[in-house]
């Protein structure tokens, strides 16, 4: 990293840009809303790869980098290189935490839980080794039907897995569908099955009660949880235990979605040219169908 940059100009410039945004013409505004939106991106790509995945010109990103007083697009994008790219993350230490805590009780409260999430994501992928991620991956490609469940918060890490994952991996059957129990979309669940469960203390009943019944059925059993042993009778056949800890009552999610995340790279790439042809007629039929908002109208809102 060049010495003589000061990543807090990045935080700066981005502050910036927030406050100029309404006041940009049209196509400044798009390139500067995809700066905030994607630092470390923009960072790293060349001008032109930018201008491709915003759809315009390069010399867009240009007149804003002199809208905003920079003589070059390198001198405007330099910032963001040196300090905003995930690349970089890991060799900035961690000073950073030390010198928030000393920024007064939210400063020391924010540091504390950062430094938490860094602990339990570390943790959790740690113990996600290679091995059973591999055997984990093999059993749900080779799976009939492999049904998703969780309940309550934990809902939402199995929502967010089976909606990318169901791109790559179209066996893939989030239950419950609706407002049911878990159990009345197992009816027919078998050896050929497989059921991913994620629960975390204190664990859900429902869950707990389709976790016996898939191994009652002989259907393969995967659990992601805080703990590798949660209720008797029990059958699992892949385990990956995350850490939960956290400093407010609630247990946090940040390192089961890391480890998610993680599995979901795997399934995309096993998935190969057929998930890559599904992902890009979803993202078709999305932008066909205006799910998306683009610029530079607002979406009507009713009064």
């Amino acid at each position: 990293m060049d010495p003589h940059l000061d990543p807090k100009q990045t935080i700066r410039l981005t502050q910036h840009l927030k406050d100029r945004l309404d006041s940009l013409p049209p196509k400044l505004r798009t390139a500067a809303k995809y700066v905030i939106d994607n630092p470390g991106d923009f960072g790293l790509d060349t001008v032109r790869t930018s201008a491709e995945k915003t759809g315009i010109s390069a010399n867009g990103f240009v007149r804003l980098a002199r809208h905003l007083g920079y003589d070059t697009f390198e001198a405007f994008r330099a910032p963001f290189r040196a300090a905003l790219t995930t690349t970089q993350e890991t060799g900035l230490g961690q000073d950073w935490l030390e010198s928030m805590g000393t920024e007064g009780p939210a400063g020391a409260l924010q540091a504390a839980a950062a430094r938490n999430q860094l602990n339990i994501t570390s943790r959790s992928l740690r113990l996600m080794t290679a091995e059973r991620t591999q055997a984990i991956v093999d059993t749900l490609l080779t799976a009939r039907r492999s049904y998703v469940t969780a309940t309550r918060s934990s809902y939402a890490l199995a929502y967010y897995f089976h909606y990318v994952g169901r791109m790559a991996l179209p066996s893939l059957d989030l239950v419950p569908r609706h407002m049911g129990a878990a159990l009345d979309d197992l009816l027919d669940i078998t050896p050929e099955d497989c059921l991913i469960a994620f629960t975390f203390a204190p664990y859900s009943a429902s869950t707990i009660q389709a976790l016996r019944l898939a191994g009652d059925r002989g259907a393969s059993v995967i659990l992601i949880s805080d703990s590798e042993v949660i209720a008797p009778g029990i059958r699992t056949d892949h385990v990956l235990a995350v850490a939960a800890n956290s400093l407010h009552p609630f247990g946090a999610v940040g390192g089961a979605m890391a480890v998610l995340e993680c599995l979901l790279t795997h399934l995309i790439e096993a998935g190969g040219e057929d998930a890559r042809r599904r992902i890009e007629a979803y993202d078709a039929l999305r932008q066909d169908s205006g799910a998306y908002w683009s610029g530079p109208k607002l979406p009507r809102v009713g009064r």
